[in-house]
């Protein structure tokens, strides 16, 4: 029987996975641990990875996403340990975290579930490290705000229990499932996880269950964890929401009765109606508040050019109708908008060149438009032209105007706002340099240090403010991932942020917060259908050549290919399909909906060729251009080829 068996469910987070393992490894060094890795029906190439680096890790492949719950019971049958841990992904452990968790386990036989401090990808400590139990009073006091009035107060602060010290071991009622150890004794009086919990609330569940098999729950701070989050956990989305509040719902029903579980299940559904309108809010202002402050600012400009002319050019009518103001205008303005959003002029982080790229070329479109309306709907081309300019300037203007109210920075070129100071040996750092290069970062790094052991955290404050470096990159080959963290909470408050690269990955890794998801780069970045802008042209020409299905229709029914264009035009516009491209699924390049035409149906050699197909894909995602698609769906068409489905 092992010590300690890990159970870790994996779905489409390879990135994360890889360094974890790493972590895992390190941390069980002279101990009998076994790891148990349940793949949830992955898209990305986490299963490639895994024989490729980690042969001792034990696989449960499913076929389909099972949930959290029931693949964590998928690996506790396989598991042979005496103590259980549940272990996400996205976290990394320190190097002593199971050799003093399971001491302490074994040394106090009451405790039946164990979780410990945790970290964010920022530094800061994870309040649900320790929580309590989400009683209806303790529900009211979260929903209504007061916990976040009074954190600390015994009685609404109930449900992270931040009137505990986070530095001292306590016992508590709730754990998190990011890391809870489990006695397998206490799990097999308690029962499994429930798999009613399809995500969220599981850890809730599970912990009450401990309590009510007779152990207690203990937060151990004698060791810690860093905790990416974010990566599935998106706070802000309405899906989030309904999912967590759901399970809270859940939770009430199972183990309250009466007017408890009732007055619970109302706060519940109260919540879930506030904070998914809050969110659907929240996410729709973020998108647009861009674009309408553009508009905004370029129908002023428009407007007091327009009365500026008016006043002071005697050849000019003396009227502009209604129409002028509520239909030409904005109809101008919207184009240049459209063509700075195509531009990428949208995209973070913002910079002028996107920007005027777009209303060069949006204004140029408006010109063009204006060459053949009728006589009486063109107004003045002094103040169309006039108005383009200080559409050119104006969405450049307020953005570093704002500049000076906001924390948010302008970019006012295609470099990145983002300096990197990397953390590690010389040769990791040079590593480091070249993945950025191959991974088409944009990021600019700004020297190096090696950790020297003593006062780094102050040594690297003072040389992040020399070289002005926003980011500290570590390198976890040479940096032991408990002085990572050590690192990490001492410069929380520096406004830096954090990334890490594991050994011989080809992977760089960070968090902003704990509500954010994960961000990371590789290689696979260098395509360019990885980048929004060209994502985004390659959605915009598969619109129009769905539009223009139906008036082809007569010639289109002629070929074989060309019938297929016009059953699956409704998919394509829908954004279920796409014209062309290359299978799902294909391990390493970016995802992109399945294609109606695979492009391999252009060439008929490469049918007997599979790795000439492979090299095809890889130079599409890589180069791609909308003529690629054309050509494509061009030769597709004239070839009168059949095609796979």
């Amino acid at each position: 029987m092992a010590r300690l068996s890990i159970i870790i469910v994996n779905y489409n987070v390879r990135y994360f996975l890889e360094q974890c393992l790493h972590s895992v490894r390190h941390a069980a060094q002279g101990l009998d641990v076994e790891v148990i890795v349940v793949d949830n029906a992955s898209a990305d190439d986490s299963l490639e990875m895994l024989g490729r680096s980690f042969p001792e890790v034990k696989l449960i492949a499913n076929a389909e996403n099972t949930g959290f719950s029931k693949a964590n019971n998928q690996g506790i049958h396989m598991a042979a340990g005496e103590y259980i841990l549940l272990l996400n992904p996205d976290t990394l452990v320190a190097e002593d975290s199971f050799k003093t968790t399971l001491a302490f386990m074994d040394t106090h036989p009451e405790c039946g579930a164990l979780g410990v401090r945790m970290l964010d990808g920022s530094g800061h400590f994870l309040p649900e490290s320790k929580r309590g139990l989400p009683t209806p009073a303790v529900a009211l006091y979260k929903m209504t705000g007061l916990a976040l009035l009074f954190p600390n107060s015994r009685t609404f602060g109930r449900y992270h229990l931040r009137y505990l010290n986070e530095h001292q071991t306590h016992e508590v009622d709730v754990l998190s499932g990011a890391f809870m150890m489990l006695r397998k004794e206490a799990l097999n009086k308690a029962g499994l996880l429930d798999e009613q919990f399809f995500m969220y609330g599981e850890d809730i569940d599970l912990s009450y269950r401990i309590q009510k098999a007779g152990y207690i729950n203990v937060y151990f701070a004698g060791t810690e964890i860093l905790h990416y989050k974010g990566e599935s956990t998106k706070k802000r989305s309405a899906n989030y929401v309904k999912v967590f509040y759901n399970a809270m719902i859940l939770f009430a029903r199972k183990h309250y009765s009466g007017g408890s579980a009732g007055l619970f299940s109302l706060f519940i559904i109260l919540a879930v109606y506030v904070r998914a309108l809050t969110a659907l809010a929240y996410r729709t202002f973020s998108r647009i508040w861009q674009p309408i402050a553009d508009f905004l600012m370029i129908y002023g400009g428009f407007w007091g050019i327009t009365r500026y002319w008016e006043l002071n050019n005697k050849f000019v009518r003396a009227y502009y109708p209604p129409e002028y103001f509520f239909a030409h205008l904005p109809a101008y303005i919207l184009i240049i908008l459209s063509f700075v959003w195509l531009s990428g002029g949208y995209d973070k982080p913002a910079n002028w060149k996107r920007l005027l790229r777009g209303t060069l070329a949006g204004s140029l479109v408006v010109f063009s438009l204006y060459a053949f309306l009728p006589k009486d709907m063109q107004f003045s081309r002094a103040i169309l032209g006039l108005g383009c300019l200080w559409a050119h300037a104006a969405v450049v203007l307020w953005r570093v105007a704002a500049q000076t109210f906001t924390a948010s920075k302008f970019n006012p070129s295609e470099r990145s706002a983002e300096r990197w100071l990397l953390v590690g040996s010389a040769a990791e750092c040079a590593r480091i340099r070249q993945l950025m290069v191959q991974a088409h970062a944009g990021h600019e790094p700004v020297g190096s240090y090696a950790i020297k052991g003593q006062n780094d955290a102050d040594q690297l404050r003072t040389l992040a403010k020399i070289t002005e470096a926003s980011t500290l990159v570590f390198a976890l080959q040479d940096v032991s991932v408990k002085r990572l963290l050590a690192m990490m909470y001492a410069l929380t408050g520096s406004g830096l942020r954090f990334k890490t690269v594991p050994a011989q990955s080809d992977f760089i890794i960070g968090s902003v917060s704990k509500d954010q998801p994960g961000t990371w780069y590789a290689a696979q970045q260098g395509y360019r259908l990885a980048q929004p802008y060209f994502r985004r042209k390659k959605r915009t020409l598969d619109i129009l050549l769905a539009l223009a299905c139906l008036p082809c229709s007569p010639l289109l029914l002629l070929r074989t290919a060309g019938r297929k264009m016009l059953h699956q035009a409704g998919a394509v516009l829908a954004g279920k399909r796409t014209w062309t491209g290359y299978p799902p699924n294909q391990s390493g390049l970016p995802p992109i909906a399945p294609p109606v035409f695979n492009l391999a149906d252009a060439y008929l050699e490469l049918e007997a060729h599979p790795d000439w197909q492979q090299l095809l894909f890889e130079r599409y995602a890589m180069e791609y251009e909308a003529s690629r698609d054309i050509q494509a769906l061009w030769d597709v068409l004239r070839h009168h080829k059949a095609t796979r489905p």
